[in-house]
């Protein structure tokens, strides 16, 4: 059986190939402010994604799809309103759509690296030793995120969460990613304003993403 991982500058990363989310393992969530003083987070309950994780790691990819009619605050009468012309207008933009465009690796100052470079060796090195693998770290995923037709470039603070085998023999990797974004830019405009300044709902958003991906090659349906 071929290894489920490999590492990548002292990182325990997964093997390339296609990943794809898994439906059980994920949050594909938002936060925005009411009336400025308290969070409201909400999710959607149907969506995808590809990520197709290349020989070198930094030149991998990620395409997403939300299915924007199935966005819940757990409280129905904002959630008809979120689907409505006045937000997301979900007949006419059915869908919530993201394509990266490139991976940062946010390198840190680690004791490991500076034990490293005293022993003259090179971070990446495929003989480094078990016991300085990491296993999670930091990236700045960029690309375009589009809202009603309308599409804007995005970075997503992300993190690695580790790779490994499950149970059933697939092999996976857990991440989770967030980023801020500008709602009036997608032409979500709709407000209230307040009496004592500031408006009913935040003009900032704040995506909130988690889960786990499974190699597409050992996809299977798991055991009831």
């Amino acid at each position: 059986m071929t290894s489920s991982t490999r590492t990548w500058n002292d990182l325990v990363i997964p093997a390339a190939g296609d990943y794809v989310l898994d439906k059980e393992h994920r949050r594909l969530g938002f936060l925005a402010m009411h009336m400025m003083v308290s969070p409201v987070r909400g999710e959607f309950s149907s969506g995808s994604a590809t990520i197709r994780v290349a020989e070198d790691p930094l030149q991998s990819s990620v395409t997403a799809t939300l299915d924007a009619a199935t966005i819940s605050t757990h409280l129905p009468d904002r959630d008809a309103h979120l689907r409505s012309p006045d937000f997301l207008d979900v007949e006419n933009f059915p869908t919530i759509e993201f394509r990266s465009t490139g991976i940062e690796w946010r390198t840190e100052v680690d004791p490991i690296f500076s034990w490293a470079r005293l022993k003259g060796r090179t971070p990446g090195r495929a003989d480094t030793a078990p016991s300085t693998l990491k296993t999670s770290a930091k990236f700045v995923l960029h690309g375009d995120l589009t809202i009603r037709g309308i599409a804007h470039p995005i970075a997503l603070d992300a993190e690695f969460g580790g790779a490994g085998r499950d149970p059933y023999g697939r092999d996976i990797f857990g991440f989770s990613a967030a980023a801020d974004f500008e709602r009036e830019k997608y032409g979500l405009v709709w407000n209230v304003p307040l009496e004592a300044g500031g408006v009913l709902v935040s003009k900032k958003v704040r995506i909130e993403l988690a889960g786990e991906a499974i190699n597409l090659a050992g996809v299977v349906e798991r055991p009831a």
